[in-house]
């Protein structure tokens, strides 16, 4: 045996259908296509969501909705999870730390909310905070700056 006698096993490959060589193919003529219309045509390409002349789905469809250019998202992130650092030993928090803790991306815009407790006195760097998460974190004796 060798490379030069092997052969596919017997019916795994098919000739391709020649279209378009003649009528003694069988396939000669209108090569498959149908007669006359738009998709008999060389060149033809359908629009995307071409519906046959039917109303297309997405204008069949009625708009909806408002999404606001100019809103700022916010990383959340609680004073539960603050106090978890803070029992870790790290006061000072900012952007950095949340991303080395994994609880934010590094460049997300971060806001604290108040679910959770916090005892530790910590030092807090961060974009925005809720009322009741900057109470929580001046009752506990620490600091909190809006960056």
């Amino acid at each position: 045996m060798s490379l030069t006698n092997l052969k596919p096993a017997a019916g795994s490959t098919k000739t391709r259908k020649r279209i378009g060589r003649g009528p003694g193919s069988g396939l000669g003529g209108t090569s498959t296509r149908g007669h006359k219309g738009a998709k008999s045509r060389s060149g033809y390409k359908q629009k995307f969501g071409f519906e046959g002349g039917q109303m297309p789905l997405q204008r069949r469809l009625p708009k909806f909705g408002f999404r606001n250019p100019n809103r700022v998202e916010y990383a959340p992130v609680n004073i539960g999870k603050l106090e978890e650092l803070a029992q870790k030993g790290i006061t000072e928090i900012g952007i950095a730390e949340l991303a080395a803790a994994g609880l934010v991306h590094k460049d997300a815009l971060v806001k604290v909310l108040g679910m959770g407790e916090l005892t530790s006195k910590v030092k807090l760097s961060v974009h925005a905070a809720s009322k009741s998460a900057k109470e929580a974190i001046e009752k506990a004796g620490g600091e909190l700056v809006i960056l």
